[in-house]
């Protein structure tokens, strides 16, 4: 009998089912103080994340409470249920376990784990962020770069953008029924690969993010894929959001991204297929100037009734928010002068 690993991740859920997913591997790097070591040890703990190898073809069961259900994984480890609720549930978050207890090749393997699932409250919003160079400074303009700052720093080290994790904050209570922290469900979208979840939700709980529902990209099992990472097709994203605004019709989402690559032409497709579903755009530039084409998309998104906002610094975002009636809480912290001289939209 062989031991393998189940590693689940954050789910969501609506009124009538709920969505959790995961993937089987054979050994997961376990430990949160692998995150904070330096040097070349931490660099080993990145190339040991894009190492992984995964169990394809196993059946898993999902339990919560009395309800049961059954998948297989898939080629790539992945496996997905999509489960509906017999009887209601309290909005907020709630544990669910998965097990696996099959045989592969004439080897059984057994394994369990348990993760959160999030059912929001009535009246929020759905907060949708994308990652890299949004809230975290990474780098995506820069390959090379990218590539050294993730193997070089550990989450400890790494930044997110003055007032960012403020304007985050204040998005996670903004709903007049339910005004406090975490009312509101968060979906981290990226094109980084399942590899750095839990890199990247340590980072958020360190710098005090909003918990949040990843949906990151498929996982890599070698150092050929490392070197790509988050690179390529972001059609996954337009994909990833369009399935999250289904699963909620009665939410309005804000969406928050960056100039960096490809996120204003998504959201602008988003916004023309969801026009009465979405409530703002958030844009971080991340050049020294407006990028035309971003300014553009957010033009096109502003004349479908939609409130945008490209900002260079998290305050003018906050204080867009603020204005437009999205937040009602002003931060308890005073709010810095806006650097920008002028509005890039006008």
């Amino acid at each position: 009998m062989k031991r393998c690993d189940i590693k689940l991740y954050r789910g969501y859920a609506n009124k009538n089912e709920l969505v959790v997913f995961g993937h089987i591997v054979k050994k997961y790097p376990s430990g949160d103080r692998k995150y904070t070591r330096s040097g070349f040890r931490y660099a080993r703990t990145i190339i040991e994340l894009f190492s992984v190898k995964t169990i394809p073809f196993l059946k898993v069961v999902f339990r919560l409470g009395d309800i049961t259900a059954e998948a297989t994984a898939e080629a790539d480890g992945y496996f997905r249920f999509q489960v509906p609720l017999t009887e209601p549930m309290t909005s907020g978050w709630h544990t669910y376990e998965v097990t696996v207890d099959d045989e592969l090749n004439g080897k059984r393997y057994q394994g369990s784990a348990q993760e959160e699932f999030f059912l929001p409250y009535k009246s929020s919003y759905g907060i949708i962020s994308d990652i890299d160079d949004t809230f975290l400074i990474s780098h995506s303009r820069r390959s090379f770069r990218k590539l050294f700052v993730l193997l070089s720093k550990n989450v400890q080290a790494r930044k997110p953008f003055d007032d960012v994790v403020k304007h985050y904050q204040l998005l996670s209570f903004a709903s007049r029924t339910h005004p406090h922290k975490d009312s509101n469900i968060f979906f981290y979208v990226s094109s980084s690969e399942w590899n750095l979840y839990d890199m990247i939700v340590r980072f958020a709980e360190l710098n005090g993010l909003p918990k949040a529902v990843l949906k990151l990209r498929t996982i890599k099992s070698g150092l050929d894929d490392f070197v790509s990472t988050g690179g390529g097709s972001h059609d996954h994203k337009l994909r990833k959001i369009h399935n999250i605004i289904n699963f909620y019709p009665e939410l309005q989402f804000i969406l928050l991204g960056d100039d960096s690559q490809k996120d204003p032409e998504i959201y602008e497709q988003i916004c023309r297929d969801f026009s009465a579903n979405i409530r703002a755009v958030y844009i971080r530039q991340t050049r020294r100037r407006a990028k035309p084409e971003t300014t553009l998309n957010l033009k096109n998104i502003q004349e479908l009734g939609i409130d945008v906002c490209y900002f260079a610094h998290s305050n003018k975002a906050i204080i867009h928010s603020l204005d437009t009636g999205i937040v009602f809480q002003a931060p308890i912290e005073a709010i810095a002068p806006i650097i920008e001289s002028k509005d890039l939209l006008q």
